[in-house]
């Protein structure tokens, strides 16, 4: 058996390689659209099963997929990775000096099961000027950040506060996953080296 990651995102390669796990990366190749009706939580949970499926399909029944979908949710809509430079400013204009949700869908797939869960954390933006937004874009570092900002990078200049959980805003809740892994029948010892 081997651990798989459904995701080429760096930051999920970075916390399950801390956590010292031993995994084989092997990205989804599509992104599901989820029904729109469904609630945040939901939503997460159901693209992070598809991404678990699609990676499934090219592993041996054996392995162990862990697939992830992280989305911002504020006004009643879900925010992902902005397309161009101006989709960035217009989401960071929106996050500004204002409170929004993360949420992280998890999924694994393993003896032919499928487990899933979300996690959600509550994220404060500080009040920003066009120019603190401007000079944010201008590093790329939102181009590929769900809600167009990374709590790990530079992106950390513009959070006022976070209420729960840190790593479900970098992209995986990881104490989320090792529960969920738990729930497939592993203890941490099984996958987690020392």
């Amino acid at each position: 058996m081997q651990i798989v990651l459904a995701s080429k995102s760096p930051r999920r390669i970075q916390l399950l390689t801390e956590l010292g796990m031993e995994f084989t990366v092997i990205p989804a190749k599509g992104e599901a659209k989820p029904d729109p009706a469904l609630d945040p939580g939901r939503a997460v949970e159901f693209i992070a099963a598809e991404k678990a499926l699609d990676t499934a399909g090219r592993c041996a029944p054996g392995d162990l997929i862990i697939a992830a979908d992280t989305l911002v949710y504020i006004d009643g809509e879900l925010l992902g990775k902005p397309h161009t430079e101006d989709e960035a400013r217009s989401m960071l204009s929106r996050l500004s000096g204002r409170s929004h949700e993360v949420y992280t869908g998890i999924a694994l797939i393993f003896g032919g099961k499928k487990y899933v869960s979300h996690e959600r954390t509550k994220v404060t933006f500080a009040a920003l000027s066009e120019s603190d937004i401007a000079w944010y874009v201008s590093t790329g570092e939102p181009m590929d950040k769900a809600g167009a900002y990374g709590a790990q990078g530079k992106g950390a200049a513009l959070i006022e506060g976070i209420e729960g959980d840190f790593f479900n805003v970098m992209g995986l809740p990881v104490h989320r996953l090792v529960r969920l892994i738990e729930s497939a029948g592993f203890s941490l010892s099984d996958i987690i080296k020392r």
